[in-house]
């Protein structure tokens, strides 16, 4: 039987007659309409969830693939832990510190408070989307710092991220309770920092953290010093074990941004969400087209200018693609999608510009992380703040009183309380992760749980500490090879043909 009948049945058998019927009717119409909205809504948030949730995958293939196979079981496993580990610390506290008293009556807190193991009344399908996103941000530090990052000292900064230094920068941002929120009416400066899904308060949380492990933790052996400490001319390069998995990552994690950003709407229930949700579709994909093409030729033209050849390097569009989606995600909302075409192009150089910083200062970065989250993160908030357009604006943050900066030009006003706002996100995030984290692993330094033994590391970490390599290389003896080519030779005749006889 139908809904709408169903309705009417129990309008009639309540004994309702005319127009007392029709209400009834009606009521009952609308109860079911919001009911199946909400039903939508909570699939949409789960579904995306699920996309955000697969870009682990990307992770892990990304970072195996990009490093040298006597790792590749190490980085595999560190990935699989930042789900399981990520679960159990944004279950137990993360969430609770992120979200926990979320009242916008009662101001602003620094961190939550209530629905530690999640105790209190929560939305599920919220916690979920949520709890995808912590685990990205973990996975995002792990290639920095693979082969020759202990498996201990991993583990206890995972935890430390996910359950508490991530939790507090998305309070403050996401949260209706912090400080820098874009969602109260007494927002920091009128407007708050708008970062729709994530550049600064995801993508610069895990870029930073990274920068201060590889910084801390020093290069691998033989990156940028010989064997007896001296300084290379040229920093060493260790090729990936496996373009493969490369560009299998890079496709996974394209794929699930369409989770990321779209599925930070959060409802699709309504032509408005809709929209939005649509808008994001859409500048995701400019922005990493457009950072990938960037990149690469950047790099064949700069390469032509040195050498007189033209080369294109797949790891320059892969971590161009990758920049192009990170810069986008903070204003993917609330940009045009011309706006997000150049947001992706500048997001090409950056990563080319920070790329080739950290070789100049010694930073070994095994995946290049930082250079893509860490710096194309900070362009991220800085693009909002200069191509936030009105119209969309208001749509996504319901206000358009302070939008990008040319937008402002464009009025007459030269407004740039949004940009200004987008700078204090960027220095707040340094700054708490600074605070936090370079205590965290100067401590784990000193207490020589850093760092894997030399002898280990030159080993490799899937032989030291996971029971053997990941790949069986070991072929046929030479002696078993021969054999078989004596037995086939003597077995199937190997018969010369007979000399022609004389008639």
């Amino acid at each position: 039987m139908s809904e709408d009948l169903t309705t009417y049945a129990q309008c009639v058998a309540n004994n309702s007659t005319g127009d007392a019927l029709l209400e009834c009717v009606a009521n009952g119409l609308d109860e079911s309409i919001d009911s199946l909205a909400s039903g939508v809504d909570s699939f949409y948030l789960i579904f995306a969830g699920a996309l955000v949730y697969f870009m682990q995958t990307g992770f892990a293939m990304l970072c195996a693939g990009s490093i040298r196979s006597k790792n590749c079981k190490n980085v595999l496993l560190w990935n699989l832990l930042d789900s399981a580990g990520g679960c159990i610390a944004f279950w137990s506290v993360g969430y609770a510190f992120a979200y926990g008293g979320d009242d916008p009556a009662r101001g602003t807190t620094f961190i939550g408070h209530t629905n530690f193991f999640l105790m209190q009344n929560v939305d599920m399908e919220q916690w979920f989307f949520q709890f995808a996103f912590c685990c990205a941000l973990s996975s995002i530090v792990a290639g920095t710092v693979a082969e020759r990052c202990k498996m201990a000292a991993y583990l206890c900064y995972s935890l430390a991220l996910t359950g508490f230094v991530y939790p507090v920068v998305v309070r403050s941002i996401w949260s209706t309770s912090g400080f820098l929120t874009a969602f109260r009416d007494d927002a920091f400066r009128g407007v708050g920092m708008i970062d729709f899904a994530g550049s600064g308060v995801v993508h610069m949380t895990g870029g930073a953290t990274a920068l201060v492990a590889a910084k801390i933790l020093g290069a691998r052996r033989g990156r940028f010093e010989d064997a007896d400490g001296n300084p290379l001319p040229e920093p060493a390069s260790f090729p990936a074990h496996s373009v493969a998995l490369q560009v299998l990552g890079t496709f996974i994690l394209w794929f699930g941004w369409y989770g990321f950003n779209p599925g930070s709407a959060l409802y699709i229930s309504s032509s408005g969400y809709a929209d939005i949700a649509g808008l994001c579709a859409v500048t995701t994909t400019l922005a990493a087209a457009a950072g990938a093409i960037t990149a690469m030729f950047t790099d064949t033209i700069l390469g032509q200018m040195k050498t007189g050849e033209a080369e294109y390097d797949l790891t320059y569009a892969m971590n161009g693609c990758l920049s192009g989606l990170v810069g986008v995600t903070a204003g993917t909302s609330v940009v045009t999608p011309y706006g997000a075409l150049f947001i992706g192009i500048v997001a090409g150089w950056v990563y080319c510009g920070f790329s080739a910083l950290l070789l100049k200062l010694k930073i070994d970065d095994a995946v290049d992380a930082i250079p893509v989250h860490f710096a194309n993160g900070m362009w991220g908030c800085i693009a909002v703040g200069l191509f936030a357009e009105p119209t969309r604006t208001a749509i996504a943050y319901g206000s358009d009183k302070h939008v990008g900066w040319f937008y402002s030009w464009g009025r007459g006003t030269g407004d740039a309380n949004l940009l200004l706002v987008e700078f204090c996100g960027i220095l707040w995030i340094i700054g708490w992760v600074a605070a936090t984290m370079i205590p965290f692993f100067l401590c784990l330094n000193f207490l020589g749980w850093f760092r894997v033994d030399a002898l280990e590391e030159e080993v490799g970490l899937d032989i030291s500490h996971h029971k053997g390599a990941a790949y069986d290389l070991a072929g046929p003896t030479k002696e078993d090879v021969e054999e078989l080519v004596a037995r086939r030779s003597t077995a199937h005749g190997k018969v010369e043909a007979p000399a022609n006889e004389e008639a």
